[in-house]
């Protein structure tokens, strides 16, 4: 029979269309995926059954179609599936799954295998591509994982594996559907929940009594620090925390796995030397990092020292030691806090504000004190900007040149627009020079190599169809990892400006291994070996000419960033992604 417009429906239901029944019940905006034969009968359904809605997103590697939907959770909040073909397809995953995981990004991925009835087995493909207890590969960076044994635990299943996922912390989840059983015949009448049904619980809410605790502790410190790693999570928490640090007058250092305050407000601290020097309470909202900023890491011995004295109160604020990992150790080293509230920041840090200007009120010995910290943190917050804007100016004429200088030229060439920056932050030097004021403006800082040009195209594809100027501060040895993703962007129409951060180099390790030759007394000249992108150097633009993108450079000249930046954006907003290839310098060579 036929039903809509040149779709050929099928004749029976069959059991892989409940699978898109729950997929279209939790409202998914699209499927990344990369094809196989062990969801096929999955892949028809959602064609012609599910008439392609939510539709598939043809992805050239597993791990890209993750990262999309891993960028997509950090720009909006909301989930995305991403679909990866049995074993060979989970196995390509890995990298991906952990880094949502770590990330606390809710994403949904969709997984099969050969079928577990032995008799419909084809000849050895079925049976290397078959997997007990498949979802081992990703269990201990994934929140659960499930293979349905009958149509009956299908509904039942995706439902608890949305809740969990969503639930804070959030974080990835496997689903595995047996190929048996999807390509079988619905046989008989399968309910799923309603549209109404509650899919995730409510937040976790402080308590009451541990809230005025910590505010009497706040107001009592004379230099009482705000840190902050995922109290802002979007769309939610990036106010609050401006609000609370408003209140306290209290400095706030932003640790950037999302953007979680404004860089040029007068009370941010993030990254100043003495950002922690002379404080008598911290206060760690949604933190694991928690020795970041805190603590002063020396890269040739690996030894660390902590800035804040043996006698500064700390408060822990978030999720405590829910979701802990028992694979990675990315819980960071045990604290012994002076308090700990578990609670979301989402309701624990508007409680802690309120509870804090109740007691503020009709103190004026209080307000005096809190005015004169807000104007000594804005004193040294105005000293650290000057001191970066002098450094930039240092390093202005410097070729090849500085990412002080890169940052500068496109902040200029891109201000006039409401911008998006995804991930790379050019060595922090786009913290000191941009203006960062709207909390969507940065998703979160950049993870690993190999991971920032998938994440990248997720957080792209969520402002798909807005005036929002996606910018991509592109490093090359984290594209040269995925420079077939290029063609995602092409086909589906992403509007993305890609500016490459071209310093021909697996730099980051270079520069370890410079550490290291200035600590055993080595030749440091010669940690270039097994680092460096040249002979042949990539042209990226040549490549991503080839692949439909407008592209431009290599640029070695500063000068000519913001012509090229223009005519990028130009494209951009006509629907087409724009590459633009800036060379910068690696940190030892010549000036």
């Amino acid at each position: 029979m036929s039903d809509g417009p040149g779709i050929r429906k099928a004749n029976t239901r069959y059991q892989s269309d409940i699978i898109v029944d729950m997929i279209k019940l939790y409202d998914f905006p699209a499927i990344p995926l990369n094809p196989g034969a062990s969801y096929r009968g999955l892949h028809d359904s959602l064609v012609n059954y599910g008439e392609n809605d939510p539709p598939m997103m043809l992805c050239n590697h597993e791990k890209i179609a993750v990262q999309i939907a891993h960028g997509y959770a950090k720009a909006t909040g909301k989930p995305m599936p991403a679909a990866v073909h049995n074993v060979v397809g989970l196995l390509h995953a890995p990298l991906a799954i952990y880094y949502a995981y770590i990330d606390r990004c809710p994403v949904f991925v969709i997984g099969a295998t050969g079928p577990m009835d032995e008799k419909l087995r084809r000849p050895f493909i079925d049976w290397i591509h078959t997997a007990h207890a498949q979802g081992s590969a990703v269990r201990d960076y994934t929140k659960w994982d499930y293979q349905p044994s009958s149509i009956h635990g299908v509904a039942d299943s995706f439902a608890r594996a949305y809740s969990i996922m969503m639930t804070e912390p959030q974080g990835p989840v496997y689903m595995v559907y047996d190929a048996g059983l999807q390509e079988a015949e619905l046989t008989e009448n399968v309910q799923i929940p309603s549209a109404s049904a509650v899919k995730v619980p409510p937040r976790i809410a402080a308590d009451p009594k541990l809230i005025g605790e910590a505010a009497d502790m706040l107001l009592a410190a004379d230099y009482p620090v705000l840190l902050t790693e995922y109290a802002a999570r979007a769309p939610i928490g990036f106010d609050d925390t401006v609000e609370l640090a408003e209140t306290l007058g209290a400095p706030v250092y932003d640790i950037n796995k999302r953007l979680g305050f404004p860089n040029r407000h007068p009370l941010n601290v993030s990254m100043h030397a003495d950002a922690f020097k002379g404080a008598d309470l911290v206060t760690a909202l949604d933190v694991i990092d928690w020795t970041r900023g805190s603590h002063k890491p020396n890269w040739e011995t690996r030894e660390v020292e902590a800035i804040t004295t043996p006698d500064c109160k700390w408060i822990d604020i978030g999720f405590a030691d829910i979701e802990i990992s028992k694979w990675a150790t990315d819980y960071n080293k045990h604290h012994n806090w002076d308090m700990r509230i578990l609670a979301d920041t989402t309701n624990a840090i508007p409680a802690l504000t309120a509870a804090c200007k109740t007691r503020i009120q009709g103190d004026t010995k209080l307000v005096t004190k809190i005015k004169d910290r807000a104007q000594v943190v804005g004193e040294k917050h105005a000293t650290q900007w000057a001191a970066w804007q002098e450094e930039l100016k240092e390093t202005w004429d410097q070729m090849p040149m500085h990412e002080a200088r890169m940052a500068h030229e496109v902040h200029e060439a891109i201000k006039g627009e409401d911008w998006v920056l995804t991930a790379g932050t050019l060595k922090d030097w786009v913290r000191k020079v941009w203006n960062f004021d709207k909390p969507y403006q940065h998703p979160g800082r950049d993870l690993g190599t190999g991971t920032q040009f998938g994440i990248s195209l997720g957080v792209a594809y969520a402002y798909k169809n807005t005036d929002k100027l996606v910018v991509d501060l592109q490093p090359d040895g984290d594209l040269m990892f995925d420079l077939g993703a290029l063609w995602v962007a092409a086909k589906y129409e992403i509007p993305m400006l890609v500016i490459m951060y071209n310093n021909r180099a697996y730099y980051n390790d270079w520069a370890h291994q410079i550490s290291v030759a200035n600590k055993r007394g080595t030749d440091p000249d010669r940690a270039y070996i097994g680092m460096d992108l040249e002979g042949p150097a990539p042209d990226f633009a040549h490549i991503a000419k080839g692949l439909d993108w407008y592209a431009e450079g290599p640029i070695f000249d500063p000068a000519e960033i913001g012509p090229a930046v223009a005519r990028g954006i130009e494209q951009v907003k006509k629907g087409k992604p724009a590459l633009i290839d800036v060379i910068t310098w690696r940190r030892g060579e010549a000036a």
